[in-house]
This record gives structure tokens, C-alpha cells and sequence, in this order.
């Protein structure tokens, strides 16, 4: 490949370390992408509200695909550009059919909104997250499925993500894209046709940059589509065997600045 002309990279488990933070390395190889007049694009599963601490430590003040492509942030100006959103309805719809093959499930919400937006995410009372995060105020069934979203999260802390999208995937008939970003009992539900994919269409088209000339970094199955539409799609060496499958070069892992290894060949 050329020297890309477009740069995208996942956040967790591929642009940042370990130690959820973006290495020296990384950064260094991210300034000199930049330098070189070549858009460096976050995709990730994360809301908008999660992306400006990351952005700050690697440079970035350009787009975001956030909510696994349902959102597109503009990073520099605190501005969401545009929202795929489920309607109410299809929520309640996208819930009961979840129920119907899962017992136990609980669920949130991801809101649109701007980092600083006090209602952007929503959760039943008895939902929990599989990450560590501040706590959220716990609303009825019904008031958390009563707004349009950006993505619905169905969590079962009994089952793997995988065990629960295999059982989803039989119920849902293809009427919404279903993914998930961590194996620990959560996927996460869009409207269909929604992927960092479909987000990342747009940017490159923004730019005026062609999808073989993109190259970009994923781990995890939410990554998938947006690897195979990549130019060059590169899976990180921790990443699911999905994402390996669907990507043209697998790097090191993200503890070793997999992301930089890869970037160094051009910039």
C-alpha cells in the first residue's frame, strides 16, 4: 500500500495501551500523520461523551465515529454533526424480541448529546456495567426505552457477548445491526446498516479520499466491517479471531504499540 490518505484506528484494545492511555510512541507516530497533511480519524464503540480525554492525549482535534457509527463528532468544535438514531418503538421491539430468547437481560440507552450534556446515557435500575464507570440513575423499563437513541445495550452478565448475539441473531431477522466491543455479557444494538463503516464512508468522502486509500486498526468483532472496507485493514495480535479473519495484516498488540508499528512504514 501507498501512503494512506486517510488514517482510522479503534480506541480500546487497539489505539490505546493497556494501561488505557496513548503510549508516547503512538502519539509521536500520530503527530507526524497529521504533520503530513493525513486526516487521523477515531472509530470507536465509545459515545461522544468518552472521546475528548483520548483525543487530548493523541492530538486529535478532527472526526470521531462514535457509538460504533451511529454518531459522527466533531471533535474540535464539541459539535455532533449528524445521529442514526432507534425510535421508541423500535426499541420496545428490539427489547421484547431480545426477551423472547434471553431471560434476565437488562438494559441502557446511549443518548445523542455533546460531552457536556447532562442526559446521554440512560439504564435500568438494575443494569450494570462491565466496565468501570460512575454510577447511573436507574430509571423504569419503559422511561429508559422512551427516547430516541444512538444505541441500545442489552447486558447479561451470566452469558458471553458472543452466546448472547448468536441467540439475538435468530430473533432479530437482520431489522437492526447487533455487534459487540467486549466478550463480558453486553452487545450492543443500531439501526440497521449502521457500522464504523457506514460512519467512516462519510468522513473519507468529506475529504475526498477513496476507501482503498484508507488504511484502518480494529480488535473486536464491532471492527469487522470496517476492516474488510478499508484499502488495508489491520487487526491488532489481542484482537478477536473476527477481526483477524477480516483484516489484510495482523500487527502486534495494542501493549506493544501495534498501531505505531504499522504507521512507521509511512510516516
Amino acid at each position: 500500500m501507498e501512503q494512506p490518505r486517510l488514517v482510522a484506528s479503534d480506541v480500546d484494545g487497539t489505539l490505546l495501551s493497556t494501561l488505557e492511555s496513548v503510549s508516547r510512541r503512538t502519539a509521536a507516530v500520530v503527530a507526524r500523520v497529521l504533520a503530513a497533511g493525513v486526516p487521523f480519524v477515531l472509530a470507536t464503540g465509545r459515545p461522544p461523551r468518552w472521546v475528548p480525554r483520548i483525543a487530548g492525549e493523541a492530538g486529535l482535534d478532527g472526526f470521531a465515529v462514535c457509538a460504533n457509527g451511529a454518531v459522527l463528532y466533531d471533535i474540535g468544535r464539541d459539535e455532533i454533526v449528524w445521529a442514526r438514531t432507534l425510535s421508541p418503538v423500535q426499541l420496545h421491539d428490539v427489547v421484547a424480541a431480545v426477551d423472547s430468547v434471553i431471560d434476565d437481560c437488562t438494559y441502557a440507552v446511549e443518548l445523542v448529546g455533546r460531552p457536556e450534556d447532562e442526559l446521554t446515557f440512560v439504564a435500568e435500575l438494575s443494569y450494570t456495567h462491565p466496565w468501570p464507570e460512575g454510577p447511573h440513575s436507574g430509571l423504569s423499563r419503559a422511561e429508559t426505552l422512551g427516547r430516541p437513541a444512538v444505541k441500545l445495550l442489552a447486558r447479561n452478565s451470566a452469558m458471553t457477548s458472543d452466546e448472547m448475539a448468536r441467540a439475538i441473531n435468530e430473533v432479530l431477522h437482520g431489522e437492526v445491526d447487533l455487534t459487540y466491543s467486549t466478550d463480558h455479557g453486553l452487545v450492543e444494538i443500531a439501526v440497521h446498516g449502521v457500522t464504523k463503516a457506514s460512519g467512516l464512508a462519510d468522513v473519507a468522502e468529506r475529504f475526498g479520499v477513496e476507501p482503498e486509500h484508507v488504511i484502518a486498526f480494529g480488535d473486536m468483532p464491532n471492527d469487522v466491517e470496517m476492516l474488510r472496507w478499508a484499502g488495508h485493514g489491520v487487526a491488532m495480535a489481542n484482537g478477536h479471531e473476527a477481526a483477524k479473519a477480516a483484516a489484510d495484516e495482523v500487527t502486534g498488540p495494542n501493549s506493544e504499540d501495534g498501531v505505531a508499528m504499522v504507521l512507521e512504514r509511512w510516516f
